[in-house]
């Protein structure tokens, strides 16, 4: 499974990610967090507000910051 932070690498985009792997970490699964920072990658998602969080592909949020325990219902 992979999960991707979108974000350029703002505030916002650190707590999407800090809240995705306390996520991971609490549901104890195998998962690779790649961030995306390039704009022409993100556009390449559809993404026009970033953060945004990706798992294998799909995107799951945009705009906001998912909690951990949203999250965990994703993975």
């Amino acid at each position: 499974m992979k999960i991707e932070i979108l974000g350029i690498g703002c505030s916002k985009c650190k707590q999407l990610e800090a809240n995705a792997r306390k996520a991971v970490e609490e549901k104890n699964v195998k998962v690779d967090i790649i961030k995306i920072t390039e704009m022409t990658d993100i556009i390449r998602y559809g993404v026009m507000s970033t953060p945004a969080l990706a798992i294998d592909g799909h995107i799951k949020c945009s705009g906001r910051i998912a909690s951990a325990e949203e999250i965990k219902t994703w993975l």
